[in-house]
């Protein structure tokens, strides 16, 4: 599956560059619901929420109430993660709070898993320099995708996989990377992070692991009428 991407900033639809500067601006959030509307999925994150300098919520229940949406972006409690559901969201997304200094936060997973259903709930692996990064990528932890994978499987029907290290750069990801995570779970895993040609769609479509794009729709390189036939 190939999932475009909504990134919401100060009420705009916007692409960073490995989550701090600010490359460009999309359309309007209707005019971005209309452009992907080729696609079964799409997903949402309120960047504002996740670094923790303001929200976008009422953009991201609207969105949520108008598409199948996955959404996320400072999802820290279950409250938050059932109102994103109620609300139409179809997935809930839940990055650093999955995660605290010595590890994974079982206690708030075991919460957030209890008032949704597992099915339901995407746990956000971002990797930059091979560690797991938090707080909107800004802070580094010791923790590796691949070794804490299968102790967060109990909790969620799937990782968001994202390699910041080529987040928004356009130079491609890395595909042995996700190559290892797919040989680690076998739960959904959806991709992010770089991906930039029709071929790493193809190679990552192979591995049966879905593609988030951001930037290479959003400028053009590639084309969504051709990854909607794909």
């Amino acid at each position: 599956m190939i999932i475009p991407c909504i990134d919401l900033m100060d009420g705009k639809v916007v692409q960073l560059v490995q989550g701090r500067e600010k490359a460009l601006e999309g359309g309007t959030p209707d005019e971005m619901l209309e452009r992907f509307s080729a696609f079964a999925e799409i997903q949402v994150i309120d960047l504002d929420r996740a670094m923790g300098r303001g929200e976008n919520g009422a953009l991201v229940e609207y969105l949520a109430g108008k598409a199948v949406t996955r959404v996320g972006g400072g999802v820290r409690t279950a409250e938050r993660a059932k109102k994103l559901l109620a609300r139409g969201a179809r997935k809930v997304i839940v990055g650093t709070a999955a995660f605290h200094s010595a590890g994974v936060n079982h206690e708030l997973l075991c919460q957030i898993s209890s008032a949704v259903e597992p099915e339901r709930l995407l746990i956000a692996l971002d990797s930059k320099d091979g560690r797991i990064v938090l707080q909107g990528w800004r802070e580094a932890t010791e923790l590796t995708a691949e070794s804490v994978v299968r102790e967060l499987e109990p909790y969620c029907g799937g990782f968001l996989c994202t390699y910041v290290d080529k987040e928004g750069m356009m130079q491609g990801t890395d595909l042995g990377w996700f190559r290892r995570l797919r040989a680690a779970t076998n739960r959904e895993i959806t991709a992010a992070g770089g991906i930039s040609s029709y071929e790493e769609v193809r190679e990552l479509q192979q591995m049966q692991v879905h593609a988030a794009l951001g930037m290479a729709i959003y400028t053009g390189k590639l084309d969504l009428a051709v990854l909607a036939r794909m």
